[in-house]
Formats: structure tokens, C-alpha cells, sequence
């Protein structure tokens, strides 16, 4: 929604929510913040003063943490790199994420997830809303479910990022073509696939809709272990200079 033009050329003052993926300190005081909005994607923005305390009480950098929601009021311009924020607030408060150990660790794989994927400022209403309702759902779920949930997250995340693996998994296509995103009849020439019973748990996975479903899929530490790192070679394969993620064995270790 516009609000108004600003005074400057070309810049428009917008409503919008927005996703904490990235913090940077900026000078003494400020912060240069990534955030996925609902309407811009990815976008940095400036945020002068919040690290600062006075008298009438903390800044406001706490605000700013990876995962946090936020309704924002920005102004914005398509000529513009680095963007301002004229109000920000709360959007949805987490009563678990930055206070569980677990969740936290989960919730920032997958902002590193995100950070690695989302590197263009096109907007994407389907897959904000997927990305918002997956940080709700983590925040209010089971440890049963949340050890599943950095699976669930990675294959579900790839089908809005245009490579979603097509879940035909069968008796006569039980491996897993990484490189192809698909279930093939046997192993492929090069080493990048997943056979059983790797292969029909990625198609169980793909088949859960509500995370809450997660909480019968009976994993243990070894199968997880092997399909994240399965699953990360699938992003580095189809993102381009994807690497390594840093919080996959903090996460592993997390999870043991």
C-alpha cells in the first residue's frame, strides 16, 4: 500500500511486513538490515540510532534479529540500493524461537537457507507467506516435530525457488536424481542422488503438508544427518555459489 510520495524523486513511502534474514552494525549506533518484505523481496536497509540507550529506555536493535517479523513502514525506491525505514514494529512475537536452544538453532538454518537463496529483489507473496507460516509453526511446535522440521523446510522452500523435486517416487523409481530432481529406475552415472530408504523418506517428506505431520515420520539421528547433507548438496547444485551452510553441523550437534 502507498502511502505518499517522499520528498525526494522517485521514492514512495509503503506498508509492508518483513523478515529479518541479515544484521550488520553500521557505525557506532545504526544497522544494516536485510530483510525479506512482502512486497519488494529481499531488501537492505539503513536504520540509523537503535543501538544507542537513552533515558527513556534501550535502543531498539533487539528488534532486528535473525527471524524476527516486523511490520515495517518504508520508504522505497527502485533506484536505490540500500533503503530507509521510517517506523518498524513487531510484526508477530515468538514466545519460544529466541529463547529455546533447538528452535533457535533450526530458526537460524534456515535464515542462512534463505540468506544463500534469496539474492534478488523480486517480490513473491507465496513464498513470503510460506517462509511467515513456517517461523509461526516452528515457534509453536512439538521437539518431536522440530528435529524433523530443517528437512521439510529445504524440500518445501526448493518448490517456490523453481526446482522442486517431482515426488514419483514407486517400487520402479526408488533413487533420487539430485541433479534432476527426480526418481529414476536405478543409479545414475555420477554420485549425486539418494537411494532407500533415503529416497521414500524425501518422498514422505514431500508429501507433508501441515508440519504438524511431521511428528510421525520416526527419524533418527544417522537419517537426518544424511538427508540434510543430501539436501545441501542439492541447493549447492541448483544455486548458484551456494557453498556450505555454517549452521548445518551446529545444527547436526544440536540435534544429537
Amino acid at each position: 500500500m502507498r502511502l505518499f510520495n517522499a520528498n525526494t524523486a522517485n521514492v514512495n513511502l509503503h506498508k509492508t511486513k518483513g523478515i529479518v534474514i541479515r544484521i550488520v552494525k553500521y557505525g557506532e549506533t545504526s544497522l544494516i538490515v536485510t530483510i525479506f518484505t512482502e512486497l519488494f523481496g529481499v531488501q537492505s536497509y539503513l536504520v540509523n540510532g537503535v543501538r544507542t540507550s537513552s533515558k527513556k529506555g534501550p535502543g531498539k536493535a533487539n528488534l532486528f534479529q535473525p527471524a524476527a517479523m516486523l511490520d515495517l513502514v518504508a520508504y522505497h525506491s527502485d533506484l536505490k540500493n540500500l533503503q530507509r525505514l521510517k517506523e518498524f514494529k513487531w510484526g508477530f512475537l515468538y514466545r519460544h524461537i529466541f529463547f529455546d536452544v533447538l528452535k533457535n538453532a533450526v530458526a537460524l538454518f534456515m535464515v542462512e537457507l534463505l540468506q544463500k537463496c534469496l539474492k534478488q529483489p523480486e517480490p513473491n507473496a507465496d513464498l513470503f507467506n510460506f517462509i511467515e507460516d513456517a517461523f509461526i509453526h516452528l515457534d509453536d511446535s512439538s521437539e518431536r516435530v522440530v528435529a524433523n522440521y530443517p528437512l521439510f523446510f529445504a524440500l518445501h522452500l526448493a518448490g517456490f525457488l523453481g526446482f522442486r523435486i517431482q515426488n514419483d517416487q514407486s517400487e520402479k523409481t526408488p533413487v533420487l536424481d539430485l541433479r534432476e530432481g527426480l526418481f529414476v529406475t536405478g543409479q545414475p552415472s555420477h554420485h549425486d542422488f539418494l537411494d532407500l530408504p533415503y529416497s521414500a523418506v524425501t518422498s514422505q517428506l514431500l508429501q507433508v503438508r501441515l508440519p504438524e505431520e511431521l511428528q510421525d515420520l520416526p527419524l533418527n539421528q544417522e537419517s537426518r544427518r544424511v538427508l540434510m547433507q543430501a539436501y545441501q548438496a542439492f541447493y549447492a547444485l541448483h544455486i548458484q555459489d551456494f557453498g556450505v551452510m555454517k549452521t548445518l553441523p551446529v545444527l547436526q550437534t544440536m540435534l544429537a
